[in-house]
């Protein structure tokens, strides 16, 4: 093993060292890139640094990301999980659990527009998990759902990820959100299912909502208030994807659609103002900031990783792997899963993806397909404890007598349903690439 090689591995640890002890991951990724590339290449590596960074910041679909969280924080503000709760709430109420399926539809309405995770869990657990305990739901199905169900933005485009997977993998961001819309769907589906199953098993721990409560609502209210509240965002979801999907509109001129939609929709919900739309702007640019340093600070690990030959490290490790190509993919996906219960997915995606990506490269794999897998796999890692974020941000707005252990067992059986989503989508590979093939892509 020559001396750059052990400057790889010791960047690794290096770098996995910081990430415990609590150091920021941009800095991280800066720190370790600088120092370990210095040690390999004194200042002669470094060269090429400029000219990297250049080419991340003037990279066109990069704007889309502003845009995109624009919307999904512009319709946060108008409280939108509100009203679409009330009314799915409803529609679904008289199941055994009715208002966990109805959490899990209003999570795919969020994600579809908003993308935002800890926005959706926050405001779904402030306005339902008090309500569910009220009504007798057991406590660990309740966080379970409504944690399962934010994280679907993670995957039902459009989201950031598919985004920043599109440009590591080098793939259209068309193409990845329409291979995300069966596999998000899916996953939806299998919550749903597993609800009704328990319901069926044990109907004491999801019951429905009390007859006098849904006859309280006219069906004919229900169903105006369903056309003026969930029609809407459906309408802006379509008009946003659908022009993706579609190529009538690239990713960035989507998102700006998107962002002019949710002004409207807001505006039609009577809670627009110059104080929302100063807020919605504060934290675009907060979360469009902190992305873009991440990625930028990613560009200097990655020449000093490759500079010192880490990329032929990794060509051996995957060389030893017994079991060929299906062997080489698991443990990519036990690898993020794995870090999921440490780190969040920005990390992942800007450290593990590119690590391997070459190896999967020469192999020829479908990189769509490939991208499939890891979105799936990177959701578990807002539910996998102890540092999965959705359990973070429900806890921070739970009632006292939701405990900690409450949110674990809960989350359980949906982190299992996510990587089942995993297994499906591995064996039955046209779930994700149906779809592109179908519309061209």
């Amino acid at each position: 093993m020559s001396g750059t090689e052990i400057l790889a591995i010791l960047m690794l640890v290096a770098f996995f060292a910081l990430l415990m002890v609590g150091v920021p991951v941009a800095l991280t990724l800066a720190t370790t890139g600088f120092v370990f590339g210095f040690l390999g290449f004194g200042g002669g590596l470094f060269n090429l640094l400029p000219a990297r960074i250049y080419g991340v910041v003037a990279n066109y679909q990069w704007l889309a990301i502003p845009l995109f969280v624009f919307m999904g924080v512009m319709l946060e503000k108008s409280r939108l999980a509100d009203d679409l709760l009330d009314v799915v709430g409803h529609l679904a109420g008289g199941l055994r659990g009715g208002m966990a399926i109805g959490i899990i539809g209003v999570g795919v309405l969020m994600g579809a527009t908003t993308g935002i995770v800890g926005a959706t869990v926050i405001t779904l657990g402030l306005l339902t998990l008090p309500t569910l305990i009220r009504r007798g739901y057991d406590p660990g199905i309740a966080c379970g759902s409504i944690c399962a169900s934010g994280t679907l933005g993670q995957i039902i485009p459009p989201s950031l990820i598919l985004i920043l997977l599109a440009d590591i993998l080098q793939l259209s961001v068309g193409t990845l959100f329409a291979a995300a819309v069966i596999p998000g769907l899916m996953l939806a589906a299998i919550y749903c299912i597993y609800i009704v199953i328990v319901g069926m098993v044990k109907p004491d721990l999801v019951p429905p909502i009390p007859l006098e409560e849904r006859d309280a609502v006219s069906r004919r209210q229900l169903w105006t208030r369903f056309v003026k509240v969930v029609v809407p965002p459906v309408m802006l979801v379509m008009a946003v994807l659908g022009s993706i999907i579609g190529g009538v509109a690239a990713p960035t001129e989507a998102a700006s659609m998107g962002a002019l939609g949710a002004i409207l929709v807001t505006a039609f919900s009577g809670r627009f103002s110059f104080q929302v739309l100063r807020e919605t702007c504060q934290t675009t640019t907060k979360i469009t900031a902190m992305m873009m340093f991440i990625l930028i600070c990613a560009q200097v690990f990655a020449l000093a990783f490759r500079g010192l030959h880490g990329e032929d490290l990794i060509f051996a490790l995957f060389e030893f792997l017994p079991g060929g190509l299906s062997a080489d993919i698991w443990f990519l996906i036990m690898l993020i899963f794995v870090l999921g219960f440490f780190i969040e997915w920005i990390e992942i995606s800007y450290i593990a993806v590119p690590l391997f990506l070459p190896v999967f490269m020469q192999q020829n794999v479908d990189l769509v397909w490939l991208g499939m897998l890891i979105c799936v796999t990177l959701q578990t890692s807002f539910l996998t404890p102890p540092f999965g974020w959705a359990l973070f941000f429900l806890r921070g707005v739970a009632p006292p007598e939701i405990t900690t252990r409450h949110m674990y067992i809960g989350v359980i059986p949906f982190v299992a349903m996510q990587m089942l989503g995993v297994v499906l989508v591995f064996f039955f590979p046209q779930i994700a690439l149906w779809l592109p093939k179908v519309i061209g892509w």
